[in-house]
């Protein structure tokens, strides 16, 4: 089992930056791809960014794509998300996964290990 502690996030005004981390300790960290998901009040979690094993494949969901980059450092046993040009709409707390395979995958049920969540707050 993994344990898994996301940090980072915090309140920015639109247009801004934030800089997410995840840390990993317990099962190993490079032999599993990875995901950041997202919940806003009311909604269901949603699938922001994944990478793989090695980190050569990415995936992104449509809303972020362009404006937010995971990347991961397996010697570091981290996970991290770039945020830029944030939006209203990115508000939500942010919680980074850990998937049961190798592989990109988006769906949240193929992820087996989740950390605590941070939230991100943008303001208008």
């Amino acid at each position: 089992q993994v344990q898994l502690v996301e940090s980072g996030g915090g309140l920015v005004q639109a247009g801004g930056s934030l800089r997410l981390s995840c840390a990993a300790s317990g099962r190993t960290f490079s032999s599993y791809a990875m995901g950041w998901f997202r919940q806003a009040p009311g909604t269901e979690r949603e699938f922001v960014a994944a990478i793989s094993w090695s980190g050569g494949s990415t995936s992104y969901a449509d809303s972020v794509k362009g404006r937010f980059t995971i990347s991961r450092d397996n010697a570091k046993n981290t996970l991290y998300l770039e945020m830029n040009s944030l939006k209203p709409e990115d508000t939500a707390v942010y919680y980074c996964a850990q998937r049961r395979g190798r592989l990109l995958g988006t769906d949240p049920g193929d992820f087996g290990s989740w950390g605590q969540g941070t939230q991100v707050t943008v303001s208008s």
